[in-house]
């Protein structure tokens, strides 16, 4: 007789539903089970599966377990209380070990009470019954290699409920959300069910395509990225002072053309006119334009004044400072236009917006002249979404992004164990379709309720940290329509939703400061699935708004003794009239509610807030929780008609 792995020494059973246990033995043999004075009886079928069902048990423990058939097997240590499933990618992945402050976390992880279950990495074709795992006790041995949210949220959970905590964590870094459904789900909807179709029809070509990819890669580079098919802009004149831009468009800078409708690879022209104090006219000028993804040829008034090519490495995130020679500096306008060729992924100005500035070389303290904001644009060479990346294989056995792969390695072992819910920290690798994610997520929590077959399963669901330069213009954003996504889970019964807006940063795609977001999880659920009114759960929610004179006044719940602004003046606000262009806005906190105006938008349309990739957003309550990311426009975004960027 072999129990499934999840029913080893030190594991935890979900207490108040009655508990399913299973594993194999010879066809027809007759199971008993007993845990403490709980019983339970089975018999194996013709594969030689069996599975008991244990009546609910309170929380307690250390009990045994003794599962007797044709052979007797003991469990030892067992507890029951409360057990969550953490799933998701990189930042549910991150160890404890590379969490912040580490070492003297790892050394204070003393928590019998809490225990780990990690689940192997495993992405396969055909669903997958068990696993290579067991249950560890939490100690400075055991803890450094597991999730950091994952252990932070337990251990907070299990301070405040007082019960043992069973952790179930299951992730992998960079997947999307379609590999972790079920291939039922998928074919659910109509267009995962045609990518389900047109990936399984490949299979049988999977290894000559993998063969084909390696190839490619070995290759190197430049024989699957298109080539630069040559500067055509300079020829026409488009770095030129006086040329007629009436067709070119505009982008806000620093950011990518990716994100502001311009969805593909190739070559693109910026330019700016730029008015020269007269008394720089004759010197040397530093210009600064950041980091530039990726190689940029940059002029100043027609004249090359610099640039990187593909032969440096990282041109893709090297800030970019050239010298403008005297002689071409004149009072008054003067043009500065670069032409930046991303051959892959996205491009345009990485940042930051600091960096982006004109200034006296004989001076470089001197305040300069800031070059972020608007831009005009123009595309000269349109490669489309570049498809071949060497960083995606193919779909296929082993492919980790592989429709339904990562369900049936790593969620299917795990059905019907007894959880209380599941904490669902993933959308990075959908951020092209962000819009869609609201549909894949809400398919995500119906399949496993579905295939767990417990309709009052919990979910919460983590929210897409801050990550990025400082948005120093309001413009449209792929991470607040994959927040706003997230958020809609909401109206989906049993889930909460955690707020990570303020706990990224700029370089930080990894927040260290997994304390805090395990915190904030362990209070999401206190507050929802555990029916606890204090200490309070969520930050303040906006409601409603309306307009009085040339102001939008928003109103908001959860304010939980009131409304303040951390760090100085309130911040993170933007507002726009009807024609849709949004300005940072000035703001005031009138009680329960936040008044929000500008000069520049007399008659204002609608208001923004916390809505790009990292902003300054202070708005929090007294309870110290921030205010979720909001607009309170239905105008479309970037990314709802984007299509899936399919590698198989």
């Amino acid at each position: 007789m072999r129990l499934h792995a999840l029913f080893s020494d030190n594991m935890v059973l979900q207490r108040d539903v009655p508990a399913r246990v299973w594993g194999c033995d010879s066809p027809g043999q007759k199971v008993a089970v007993r845990v403490g004075k709980a019983t339970a009886r089975a018999v194996a079928g013709p594969d030689g599966r069996f599975m008991a069902r244990l009546p609910r048990l309170a929380a307690g423990g250390p009990f045994t377990m003794v599962v007797e058939g044709s052979s007797s097997v003991t469990v030892r240590n067992v507890m029951v209380g409360e057990v969550w499933l953490c799933s998701g990618q990189s930042n549910m992945q991150m160890r404890v070990s590379e969490a912040k402050n580490a070492e003297r976390e790892i050394a204070h992880a003393r928590h019998p009470n809490v225990r780990l279950f990690s689940v192997p990495i495993a992405a396969t074709v055909e669903p997958v019954l068990d696993v290579d795992a067991s249950w560890q006790v939490c100690a400075p041995e055991t803890v450094a290699s597991f999730s950091a949210a994952a252990y932070f949220f337990g251990r907070a959970l299990q301070r405040k409920l007082g019960v043992p905590v069973g952790l179930i964590h299951s992730s992998l870094g960079a997947t999307r959300i379609e590999a972790w459904m079920s291939r039922e789900a998928l074919l659910g909807d109509p267009e995962c069910g045609r990518e389900v179709e047109e990936y399984e029809k490949s299979l049988p070509d999977f290894e000559r395509r993998l063969a084909e990819y390696r190839a490619i890669v070995a290759a190197g580079p430049d024989k699957y990225y298109p080539a630069d098919p040559g500067n055509v802009g300079h020829g026409r004149g488009w770095a030129a002072p006086g040329a007629d831009c009436s067709d070119w468009g505009e982008m806000t800078a620093p950011g990518y053309w990716n994100a502001q409708g311009m969805d593909f690879s190739g070559v693109l022209w910026f330019r700016k006119e730029v008015e020269i104090p007269r008394k720089w006219a004759g010197r040397d000028l530093l210009l600064g334009l950041g980091a530039l993804d990726k190689t940029d040829t940059t002029y100043f008034n027609n004249v090359r004044v610099g640039g990187i090519g593909k032969e440096d490495d990282d041109a893709w995130c090297r800030d970019r400072e050239y010298t403008v020679p005297a002689a071409l500096v004149k009072p008054g306008l003067n043009v500065i236009a670069t032409r930046i060729y991303s051959w892959g992924f996205d491009g345009g100005f990485r940042g930051g917006w600091d960096k982006m500035t004109i200034r006296p070389a004989d001076a470089p303290r001197a305040r300069g002249i800031s070059l972020a904001g608007t831009w005009r644009c123009k595309v000269e060479h349109n490669f489309g979404r570049i498809t071949v990346m060497r960083d995606l294989p193919p779909w296929g056995p082993g492919t980790s992004n592989s429709p339904f792969a990562l369900f049936n390695g790593m969620i299917r072992p795990l059905i019907p164990y007894g959880i209380r819910g599941a904490v669902w920290h993933q959308g990075a690798s959908n951020l092209r379709q962000a819009f869609k994610y609201r549909r894949r997520l809400a398919m995500l929590i119906r399949d496993w309720r579905r295939q767990w077959r417990r309709p009052d399963l919990w979910f919460n669901v983590v929210q897409q940290e801050n990550y990025g330069p400082l948005d120093r213009f309001p413009v449209e954003s792929a991470y607040a329509e994959l927040r706003e996504s997230q958020l809609r889970a909401l109206t989906i019964p049993r889930v909460s939703v955690t707020v990570a807006i303020d706990i990224g940063g700029v370089n930080e795609v990894h927040p260290l400061n997994k304390q805090e977001l395990g915190r904030r999880i362990a209070l999401a659920l206190l507050g929802t699935t555990y029916g606890r009114k204090r200490p309070a759960h969520s930050g303040p929610i906006y409601r409603s708004y309306r307009r009085v004179g040339g102001t939008m006044r928003l109103s908001f719940d959860h304010v939980d003794g009131g409304l303040v602004a951390k760090r100085g003046k309130l911040k993170g606000f933007a507002i726009a009239g009807p024609d849709r262009r949004f300005v940072w806005a000035q703001a005031r906190i009138v009680g329960r509610s936040v008044v929000v105006w500008s000069e520049d938008v007399p008659k204002p349309a609608a208001v923004r807030y916390g809505w790009g990739a990292n902003t300054d957003g202070n708005l929090y309550n007294r309870a110290g929780l921030p205010t979720w990311p909001f607009r309170t426009d239905r105008w479309p975004g970037l990314t709802r008609k984007r299509r899936r960027l399919n590698n198989g």
